[in-house]
């Protein structure tokens, strides 16, 4: 058994609202205390219809606020989007309201479109070239201060929040094992790459200060319900949303549906399957076998699950489920 974890997008659902996507959130995050999940994170998306965590240190503010022992994080801040001083500012800011609950996860994608990249930086041009070097600065903020610094965060000097690089690709695992960071890679997505970027990534691992071995997490969609059948049909609200975004029209999650014949055609059906190839879709058996197996096959020391499902009862239902097939 391997510590379980949350990967929230706050989804927005079709006739909803972000008012009600956050406050379902921390209804989730409040649950996921109870059974046990180790972290909560959520994730950083712009220009995204169906998604209310953009404003990402906010969100974590509000979800630390309404739990109370539970880890709180992002999954991740998209750091071309910010200068590091603003982040370690407002990451050192949330380590002091919540002491010892805070993470701060990495990613190097902007986590949007290329018109709304340079609406973010107000027109600067892409620094994901950049992304060591400000992961690097970034560190440095949270250092303890010297005499004579002339330049530091506060909050942020001397405070120790976690630091995981993030990614679905082999760049960020060969950068958080050159640095001696957790890694997390976003199999929920983008699978193609998970055994290699492992693999990758632990066997290039340098001790640092804050880790002395290599500690990697992968995330993955996990939709569970009473039934397998009942499970894929939850299931199909997530097919739908990822058919959307790939046609450019993205928006609100939308409700399930029986069958996705006639929704999609046999390239966006590919692509699709490509995308969630290790999604866990099914009953509690289902779930429990293939999170079991997933572990197993990659050697993981955390999973963080994620699931998109409209009707709110039976989204905290499958993460329930999630948590008991790992204790089973």
């Amino acid at each position: 058994m391997v510590p379980l974890s949350v990967l929230d997008l706050a989804p927005i659902t079709l006739g909803g609202t972000a008012s009600q996507a956050l406050q379902r959130s921390l209804e989730l995050a409040r649950l996921a205390e109870r059974l046990g999940y180790r972290r909560y994170w959520v994730a950083e998306h712009h220009n995204m219809p169906g998604i209310a965590s953009a404003a990402t240190s906010v969100v974590i503010a509000y979800i630390a606020g309404g739990t109370s022992t539970i880890r709180v994080g992002s999954g991740g801040v998209m750091l071309p989007n910010h200068a590091p001083l603003v982040i370690a500012e407002q990451f050192g800011t949330l380590e002091a309201l919540f002491p010892g609950r805070i993470d701060l996860g990495l990613g190097r994608a902007p986590g949007t479109d290329p018109l709304t990249a340079r609406a973010l930086r107000r027109g600067i041009a892409d620094t994901s070239d950049a992304f060591p070097q400000d992961v690097m600065e970034l560190q440095a903020y949270f250092h303890p201060t010297v005499p004579g610094q002339a330049l530091q965060a506060v909050p942020g000097a001397g405070l120790a929040v976690p630091m995981w690089l993030l990614g679905s690709s082999l760049f960020s695992a060969q950068l958080a094992a050159a640095l001696g960071l957790p890694f997390t890679f976003a199999s929920h997505f983008a699978p193609d790459l998970l055994g290699e970027a492992l693999r990758l990534y632990r066997s290039l691992f340098r001790p640092s200060a804050s880790l002395k071995s290599p500690y990697a997490m992968a995330a993955v969609a996990v939709f569970a319900a009473d039934t397998d059948a009942a499970a894929a049909r939850l299931f199909t609200s997530l097919q739908q949303s990822f058919v959307l975004l790939r046609r450019g029209t993205p928006g609100p999650l939308p409700p399930p549906v029986d069958s996705m014949d006639g929704r999609w055609n046999a390239v966006e059906k590919a692509g699709v399957d490509q995308a969630f190839r290790e999604a866990i879709v099914g009953s509690p058996e289902t779930v429990r076998k293939g999170m079991g197996a997933f572990v197993e096959h990659t050697g993981v020391d955390e999973l963080m699950v994620t699931a998109a499902i409209f009707d709110h009862g039976a989204r905290l239902r499958s993460f329930e489920i999630a948590a008991q097939a790992m204790k089973a």
